[in-house]
């Protein structure tokens, strides 16, 4: 694998520097990581994907790891986000590509991907659904969402500095804690790190388990431990802290479909792909190129790194299925 950092501002003002991993030669490949994650959650996919056929690049996105890391919270809406992937594909000489993304990273693509058609061959996106754009503000949503159980979790984002200082008090047990949590180790019902409770913080509903998930595996925890004590957790919290500009942004384009061939695989325990069963029924009208949507059976959050065969069997059909291989 070989690691480097591009620029990709294009006719931007600012520099953005964006270090991504590749590997292999063939059609370019772009996989866009969530939260808190890095390129590192790809290290299954890379490989196969290399292997297929295609050039894998995955990101650092802007905020993580040894990419860029804006001050202003501002710098983290979606438009600067795509902007960040539709300057990459130049930056590595390409004219198009195709793009696979994960948690934040499944909007990240998916708007990518409805903005810009033309620069991008297929989408697919991991564990959240792509749901256009409605008339409702999104914190409006998520504040319906905790009702009088609490904070939604991304309400509970909201405020700079909170969660960063609920997190810094122990890094590595508050990711230990929140990786668990989210994946399909911990029975349902007995965990629901959706909802922060009144006067609570999040780490108060995680599940702590005696060992590093099997999934995850030490090398892989030593991994994101180290990257988030080095960068802290600014910059992917300010994702969450643009969802009403990124509504606003937006308005010309609510409700307006992706038109590439799409691909979406969620998993039955996993939180986003359960709260977005509406969206994954409108996939008709939003995703009309849809070529498969698949839910992993046992499966939680993050899902190419609990199910990684399953999931690189999906994306190399994929592939190449949008390539006409």
């Amino acid at each position: 694998m070989k690691h480097q950092t591009v620029d990709v501002s294009g006719t931007r003002i600012h520099s953005t520097r964006i270090h991504l991993v590749e590997q292999g030669d063939g059609p370019l490949v772009i996989l866009v990581h969530g939260f808190p994650e890095s390129w590192y959650s790809w290290r299954h996919q890379i490989p196969a994907i290399a292997a297929a056929g295609y050039r894998a690049a995955a990101i650092d996105v802007r905020g993580y790891g040894r990419s860029s890391k804006p001050v202003a919270i501002d710098a983290y809406r979606m438009m600067e986000l795509v902007g960040d992937v539709v300057g990459l594909v130049e930056a590595l000489g390409e004219e198009r590509a195709t793009l696979i993304g994960h948690d934040w990273g499944a909007p990240i693509v998916w708007h990518s991907a409805m903005l810009h058609p033309e620069r991008f061959r297929g989408v697919a996106g991991l564990s959240v659904p792509y749901t256009p754009f409605g008339e409702t503000r999104p914190l409006d949503f998520f504040r319906k969402l905790g009702g009088d159980r609490g904070e939604f979790y991304i309400e509970y984002f909201q405020q700079p500095g909170r969660a960063e200082a609920e997190i810094e008090k122990d890094v590595r047990r508050w990711l230990l804690g929140f990786y668990y949590s989210a994946s399909a180790g911990p029975e349902r019902g007995t965990v629901n790190i959706g909802i922060v409770p009144a006067g609570r913080e999040l780490r108060d509903q995680m599940v702590f388990p005696e060992e590093t998930p099997a999934w995850l595996g030490e090398d892989g925890f030593e991994f994101y431990v180290a990257e988030f004590e080095r960068t802290g957790f600014t910059g992917g919290l300010n994702r969450y802290r643009n969802v009403n500009r990124d509504w606003q942004d937006f308005t010309e384009h609510r409700g307006r479909p992706i038109t590439i061939p799409a691909l979406f695989v969620g998993g039955d325990k996993d939180g986003p792909t359960i709260w977005g069963a509406p969206a994954i029924a409108s996939f008709e009208r939003t995703l009309p190129g849809l070529t498969r949507s698949v839910i992993l059976q046992d499966c939680g959050h993050w899902v190419q790194q609990e199910r990684p065969e399953e999931t690189n069997r999906l994306l190399v059909e994929f592939l190449d299925e949008v390539h006409g291989s």
